[in-house]
């Protein structure tokens, strides 16, 4: 809190969370007072987490199974709230990342957009940390392009001027903001 109030008080409107339990219990009260905030979860959602996670987020950066997809728009109905979703796609086919592989990114998109309902503004990536991140970022913006999404969640600290100069629409800088996390 201590850093997030002079965040605030200078107008910034976005902020981004990696866990929902840790969002909620940061949150909860700063959003009572600041209703213009907009919540953006950027970690890993778990389909449990789902309901307290459509309580607290405006967004969702990393949606990337039929089944998180099915349970989130459930969710939204039973709560009468719509988030704004980014697909993510593992595009370095990394098993230790969620997302959709790139191959099956076409048909998921169709399912989110037209079948579910969903409001899919773009795609997101976490490029491998050893590669240069160049490709993937240009990669995301055409498999974006090719699906009528004109968002791109993309860059972190370290990557996030190279997002950019690839039509990054949504940067991550929490680290260069805020500091390492303890």
């Amino acid at each position: 809190m201590d850093k997030i109030d002079p965040i605030i008080k200078a107008g910034h409107i976005n902020f981004g969370e990696n866990k929902v339990q840790e969002a909620t219990y940061k949150w909860t009260d700063i959003l009572k007072n600041n209703k213009h905030i907009n919540l953006h979860l950027l970690g890993n959602l778990q389909s449990n987490k789902v309901p307290e996670a459509v309580n607290i987020f405006n967004y969702i950066h990393s949606l990337g199974s039929e089944k998180l997809a099915n349970k989130l728009i459930q969710e939204e109905n039973k709560k009468n709230k719509k988030l704004k979703y980014f697909i993510q796609i593992n595009l370095g086919d990394e098993v230790q990342k969620s997302g959709i592989g790139v191959k099956d990114s076409a048909d998921f998109i169709d399912l989110c957009k037209n079948q579910l309902k969903l409001n899919i503004l773009g795609l997101m990536c976490i490029p491998p940390a050893d590669k240069d991140p160049n490709l993937y970022f240009s990669n995301l913006k055409k498999l974006a392009t090719a699906a009528n999404l004109f968002d791109l969640s993309m860059g972190m600290t370290h990557d996030y001027v190279d997002a950019i100069r690839n039509g990054s629409t949504y940067i991550r800088i929490g680290t260069g903001i805020f500091g390492q996390r303890l």
